[in-house]
């Protein structure tokens, strides 16, 4: 089946779209080292990226957010599925295919530090990419860095400095000016706010807006934060244990969330009035392993509504409303529309 699309700005067509995505990753033991047990880290997502728009990716840690995005840029090889980019199948491409499309998608970690050499001026950092596409011109790789450090809102003068010598807001700054230099359609954005005070939160997502607007960027914004997803996105999609749980627009969404496991989520963010208190939704137990993930629905374990159908067959990702899609046997739906099976 086909990956859900939307009505937003449908004139324009998908620069991403991912289907029947999967990755596992192996648990080797004993002296051979021999694989006995796999890591299902992504397990059947589908969902597409329209050019210029922002999907927000939400969903407790190790639910497999960051690894959706990383598969998609091709770092990690998918175990099964289809990724295509600006229509061609990035699971599948050779070498040198496949850099050529890297030219195109870029990424900002969620570690601004640990993402940068603390021996290489961060001049050199950014414009490193340049030189690996064939810009082998020094000055003009060195009027683009400078070019990207204005466009971040940082100085000439700071090319020369090293990475230690920054504080972490400018240093997702520098990050972002690395992601930029290229120019490409694409950016996966890795929680690129969480390790920041939350005035600094505000900026660098201020930041990525406009820089949205002026070069035309297409975001995979993957957090945790909902109250940040708000912010930036016009699609939200939430992920639960390797599965699509929910997509629908940012406003949709936010207005009436459908899954139980988005409704929980949703109750927990904190209301800017005192006097107003939403009522908490607490789900009990754990987050399942991957390496073992329950039978039928993957949330059922937890859901305050599960029934016994839950428990057997797992539910279809498929629309329930319009601009709305669900992976849920007690949602009810209009005309229903599958998309992965």
């Amino acid at each position: 089946m086909s990956a859900p699309t939307d009505s937003i700005a449908e004139q324009r067509p998908n620069l991403i779209a991912v289907t029947n995505l999967k990755k596992y990753f192996p648990v080797k033991s004993g002296l051979l080292q021999r694989v006995t047990a796999w890591v299902k880290a992504v397990d059947g997502v589908s969902f597409t990226i329209k050019e210029g728009e922002c999907l927000g990716l939400v969903g407790e840690s190790g639910c497999g957010k960051t690894t959706v995005g990383r598969t998609i840029l091709r770092l990690i090889r998918p175990t099964a599925g289809r990724v295509e980019f600006d229509g061609a199948d990035i699971a599948t491409a050779d070498t040198r295919s496949l850099k050529g499309m890297r030219r195109n998608m870029q990424i900002i970690f969620q570690d601004p530090y640990s993402s940068l050499d603390p021996r290489v001026p961060i001049g050199e950092s950014i414009g490193e990419g340049l030189l690996i596409h064939g810009m082998r011109d020094k000055d003009q790789r060195n009027a683009i860095v400078l070019d990207m450090l204005k466009k971040v809102g940082l100085e000439r003068y700071h090319a020369e400095r090293y990475p230690h010598e920054f504080s972490g807001g400018q240093r997702q700054r520098i990050g972002i000016a690395r992601a930029l230099a290229l120019r490409p359609k694409f950016i996966v954005c890795d929680e690129p706010v969480s390790a920041l005070d939350v005035s600094i939160q505000s900026q660098v997502l201020n930041l990525l807006r406009e820089l949205q607007k002026e070069f035309g960027l297409t975001y995979l914004f993957i957090a945790h934060n909902l109250s940040v997803v708000e912010h930036i996105s016009d699609r939200v999609a939430v992920m639960y244990l390797g599965k699509m749980a929910e997509l629908a627009t940012r406003e949709e969404l936010y207005r009436n969330p459908l899954h139980p496991y988005t409704q929980a989520l949703m109750s927990a963010i904190p209301v800017p009035q005192p006097k107003l208190k939403r009522q908490r939704i607490l789900l009990k137990g754990d987050v399942p392993s991957p390496l073992n993930p329950p039978p039928g629905c993957r949330f059922h374990t937890r859901c305050p509504i599960a029934t016994d159908i839950c428990q057997q067959a797992e539910p279809a990702f498929e629309q329930k409303q319009t601009e709305h899609w669900v992976a849920c046997h007690l949602v009810p739906g209009e005309a229903t529309r599958p998309v992965s099976g």
